[in-house]
Protein backbone atom coordinates (compact mmCIF):
# COMPACT_ATOMS: atom_id res chain seq x y z
CA UNK A 1 0.00 0.00 0.00
CA UNK A 2 2.84 2.39 0.87
CA UNK A 3 4.65 1.74 -2.44
CA UNK A 4 1.38 2.11 -4.33
CA UNK A 5 0.83 5.51 -2.69
CA UNK A 6 4.31 6.65 -3.74
CA UNK A 7 3.65 5.36 -7.27
CA UNK A 8 0.51 7.43 -7.72
CA UNK A 9 2.07 10.51 -6.14
CA UNK A 10 4.93 10.37 -8.65
CA UNK A 11 2.77 9.37 -11.62
CA UNK A 12 0.54 12.38 -10.91
CA UNK A 13 3.38 14.91 -11.27
CA UNK A 14 3.96 16.36 -14.75
CA UNK A 15 7.72 16.16 -14.32
CA UNK A 16 7.48 12.35 -14.48
CA UNK A 17 4.86 12.02 -17.22
CA UNK A 18 7.55 10.95 -19.72
CA UNK A 19 8.51 7.91 -17.63
CA UNK A 20 7.03 4.46 -18.21
CA UNK A 21 5.19 2.51 -15.54
CA UNK A 22 8.25 0.34 -14.89
CA UNK A 23 10.50 3.42 -14.59
CA UNK A 24 8.09 5.00 -12.09
CA UNK A 25 8.05 1.80 -10.04
CA UNK A 26 11.87 1.76 -10.03
CA UNK A 27 11.80 5.38 -8.92
CA UNK A 28 9.58 4.43 -5.98
CA UNK A 29 12.42 2.34 -4.56
CA UNK A 30 14.64 5.40 -4.03
CA UNK A 31 11.88 7.80 -2.98
CA UNK A 32 11.41 8.94 0.59
CA UNK A 33 7.96 9.95 1.78
CA UNK A 34 6.82 11.87 4.83
CA UNK A 35 3.86 13.75 6.25
CA UNK A 36 4.10 16.96 8.27
CA UNK A 37 1.74 19.16 10.27
CA UNK A 38 1.48 22.92 10.54
CA UNK A 39 4.60 24.37 12.18
CA UNK A 40 6.82 21.33 11.50
CA UNK A 41 10.26 22.11 10.11
CA UNK A 42 10.84 19.84 7.12
CA UNK A 43 14.52 20.39 6.42
CA UNK A 44 17.54 22.57 7.16
CA UNK A 45 19.87 23.21 4.21
CA UNK A 46 22.88 23.44 6.53
CA UNK A 47 22.45 20.08 8.26
CA UNK A 48 20.55 17.65 6.03
CA UNK A 49 21.97 15.28 3.44
CA UNK A 50 21.37 17.05 0.08
CA UNK A 51 17.93 16.17 -1.26
CA UNK A 52 15.38 17.17 -3.88
CA UNK A 53 11.89 17.56 -2.41
CA UNK A 54 8.53 17.35 -4.16
CA UNK A 55 5.52 18.88 -2.40
CA UNK A 56 2.49 16.65 -2.98
CA UNK A 57 -0.03 18.22 -0.61
CA UNK A 58 -0.39 21.39 1.43
CA UNK A 59 1.70 24.56 1.59
CA UNK A 60 5.14 25.30 2.98
CA UNK A 61 7.40 28.32 3.25
CA UNK A 62 11.10 28.47 2.42
CA UNK A 63 12.81 30.75 4.92
CA UNK A 64 16.26 32.24 4.29
CA UNK A 65 18.41 33.20 7.31
CA UNK A 66 21.21 35.76 6.97
CA UNK A 67 24.44 35.97 8.98
CA UNK A 68 22.77 38.11 11.65
CA UNK A 69 19.91 35.66 12.11
CA UNK A 70 17.30 37.76 10.28
CA UNK A 71 14.69 35.66 8.48
CA UNK A 72 13.05 36.35 5.12
CA UNK A 73 10.43 34.20 3.46
CA UNK A 74 12.00 33.32 0.16
CA UNK A 75 9.05 31.49 -1.35
CA UNK A 76 5.61 30.05 -0.61
CA UNK A 77 5.18 26.63 -2.19
CA UNK A 78 2.10 24.66 -3.11
CA UNK A 79 1.26 21.24 -4.53
CA UNK A 80 3.60 20.23 -7.35
CA UNK A 81 6.49 22.54 -6.41
CA UNK A 82 10.07 21.35 -6.07
CA UNK A 83 12.55 22.60 -3.48
CA UNK A 84 15.89 21.69 -1.93
CA UNK A 85 19.16 21.40 -3.86
CA UNK A 86 17.58 22.18 -7.23
CA UNK A 87 20.85 23.21 -8.85
CA UNK A 88 22.20 19.71 -8.07
CA UNK A 89 25.15 21.42 -6.39
CA UNK A 90 25.57 21.76 -2.63
CA UNK A 91 26.00 25.40 -1.60
CA UNK A 92 27.41 25.66 1.92
CA UNK A 93 26.74 29.42 1.96
CA UNK A 94 22.98 28.94 1.72
CA UNK A 95 21.20 28.86 5.07
CA UNK A 96 17.50 28.16 4.73
CA UNK A 97 14.79 25.88 6.03
CA UNK A 98 11.32 24.72 5.01
CA UNK A 99 8.34 24.88 7.36
CA UNK A 100 4.80 23.52 6.97
CA UNK A 101 2.12 26.22 6.78
CA UNK A 102 -0.99 24.04 6.57
CA UNK A 103 -2.36 21.21 8.68
CA UNK A 104 -1.69 18.40 6.20
CA UNK A 105 1.56 18.40 4.24
CA UNK A 106 2.89 15.45 2.21
CA UNK A 107 6.35 15.34 0.66
CA UNK A 108 8.34 12.98 -1.55
CA UNK A 109 12.12 13.30 -1.62
CA UNK A 110 15.18 11.91 -3.39
CA UNK A 111 18.81 11.93 -2.38
CA UNK A 112 20.54 14.38 -4.72
CA UNK A 113 22.96 11.67 -5.87
CA UNK A 114 20.10 9.29 -6.74
CA UNK A 115 18.25 12.03 -8.61
CA UNK A 116 21.36 12.90 -10.62
CA UNK A 117 21.67 9.24 -11.68
CA UNK A 118 17.99 9.26 -12.68
CA UNK A 119 18.51 12.31 -14.92
CA UNK A 120 21.56 10.75 -16.59
CA UNK A 121 19.56 7.62 -17.45
CA UNK A 122 16.53 9.61 -18.71
CA UNK A 123 17.46 12.51 -21.05
CA UNK A 124 13.79 13.45 -21.59
CA UNK A 125 13.29 13.77 -17.84
CA UNK A 126 16.50 15.83 -17.62
CA UNK A 127 15.13 18.25 -20.23
CA UNK A 128 11.81 18.55 -18.37
CA UNK A 129 13.66 19.17 -15.11
CA UNK A 130 15.82 21.87 -16.71
CA UNK A 131 12.70 23.67 -17.96
CA UNK A 132 11.02 23.27 -14.56
CA UNK A 133 13.98 24.80 -12.72
CA UNK A 134 14.38 27.50 -15.37
CA UNK A 135 10.82 28.72 -14.81
CA UNK A 136 11.42 28.70 -11.06
CA UNK A 137 14.58 30.82 -11.43
CA UNK A 138 12.68 33.25 -13.68
CA UNK A 139 10.06 33.64 -10.95
CA UNK A 140 12.81 34.35 -8.40
CA UNK A 141 14.27 37.01 -10.69
CA UNK A 142 10.88 38.69 -11.12
CA UNK A 143 10.29 38.65 -7.35
CA UNK A 144 13.69 40.23 -6.72
CA UNK A 145 12.99 42.90 -9.33
CA UNK A 146 9.72 43.73 -7.55
CA UNK A 147 11.49 44.02 -4.19
CA UNK A 148 14.12 46.50 -5.38
CA UNK A 149 11.94 48.62 -7.65
CA UNK A 150 8.58 48.93 -5.85
CA UNK A 151 7.41 50.39 -2.53
CA UNK A 152 5.93 48.25 0.26
CA UNK A 153 2.29 48.96 -0.67
CA UNK A 154 2.84 48.01 -4.31
CA UNK A 155 4.67 44.85 -3.24
CA UNK A 156 1.77 43.91 -0.95
CA UNK A 157 -0.80 44.44 -3.71
CA UNK A 158 1.30 42.42 -6.16
CA UNK A 159 1.61 39.59 -3.63
CA UNK A 160 -2.14 39.54 -2.90
CA UNK A 161 -2.97 39.46 -6.62
CA UNK A 162 -0.47 36.67 -7.27
CA UNK A 163 -1.77 34.66 -4.29
CA UNK A 164 -5.33 35.12 -5.51
CA UNK A 165 -4.43 33.94 -9.01
CA UNK A 166 -2.67 30.84 -7.68
CA UNK A 167 -5.01 29.72 -4.91
CA UNK A 168 -8.08 31.96 -4.76
CA UNK A 169 -11.68 30.95 -5.39
CA UNK A 170 -13.26 33.34 -7.88
CA UNK A 171 -16.86 34.49 -8.17
CA UNK A 172 -16.64 37.04 -10.92
CA UNK A 173 -14.12 39.61 -9.65
CA UNK A 174 -14.67 38.62 -6.01
CA UNK A 175 -11.97 36.32 -4.61
CA UNK A 176 -11.73 34.26 -1.43
CA UNK A 177 -8.28 33.05 -0.32
CA UNK A 178 -7.78 30.38 2.33
CA UNK A 179 -5.42 32.21 4.70
CA UNK A 180 -2.57 30.19 6.21
CA UNK A 181 -0.18 33.15 6.60
CA UNK A 182 0.27 35.42 9.60
CA UNK A 183 0.85 39.15 9.21
CA UNK A 184 4.48 38.47 10.15
CA UNK A 185 4.70 35.96 7.28
CA UNK A 186 3.30 38.50 4.83
CA UNK A 187 5.72 41.14 6.10
CA UNK A 188 8.66 38.78 5.53
CA UNK A 189 7.45 37.91 2.04
CA UNK A 190 7.26 41.57 0.95
CA UNK A 191 10.40 42.48 2.94
CA UNK A 192 8.97 45.04 5.31
CA UNK A 193 8.27 45.27 9.04
CA UNK A 194 5.25 43.64 10.63
CA UNK A 195 4.02 47.07 11.71
CA UNK A 196 4.12 48.35 8.13
CA UNK A 197 2.36 45.25 6.80
CA UNK A 198 -0.37 45.62 9.45
CA UNK A 199 -0.87 49.32 8.61
CA UNK A 200 -1.13 48.55 4.90
CA UNK A 201 -3.61 45.71 5.44
CA UNK A 202 -5.70 47.93 7.73
CA UNK A 203 -5.65 50.67 5.09
CA UNK A 204 -6.96 48.24 2.46
CA UNK A 205 -9.70 47.12 4.85
CA UNK A 206 -10.72 50.71 5.63
CA UNK A 207 -11.13 51.30 1.89
CA UNK A 208 -13.27 48.13 1.70
CA UNK A 209 -10.87 46.60 -0.81
CA UNK A 210 -10.18 43.49 1.30
CA UNK A 211 -11.22 41.74 4.46
CA UNK A 212 -8.31 40.14 6.31
CA UNK A 213 -9.18 37.31 8.69
CA UNK A 214 -7.18 34.57 10.37
CA UNK A 215 -8.78 31.89 8.19
CA UNK A 216 -9.54 33.70 4.97
CA UNK A 217 -8.92 36.86 2.98
CA UNK A 218 -11.74 38.34 0.90
CA UNK A 219 -10.99 40.60 -2.05
CA UNK A 220 -14.18 42.37 -3.05
CA UNK A 221 -13.07 43.30 -6.58
CA UNK A 222 -9.64 42.15 -7.71
CA UNK A 223 -9.85 44.35 -10.82
CA UNK A 224 -9.53 47.49 -8.67
CA UNK A 225 -7.10 46.14 -6.06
Amino acid sequence: MYDELKYWYLRDHKLFWTLSMSQIKQLCIITGFKNAKKGDVIYFSSTDVPRIFLLKKGNIKIVSVDEEGNETIKEILQKGDLFGELSLETDSDVNEYAKALTDEVSICSFLMSDFEDLLVRNPTLALSYTKFVGLKMKRFKNNYSNLVSKDAKTRLLSFLKDWAEREGKFEGNKVTINNYLTQTDIAQIICTSRQTATLLLNELEEKNLIYYGRKEILIDDISIL
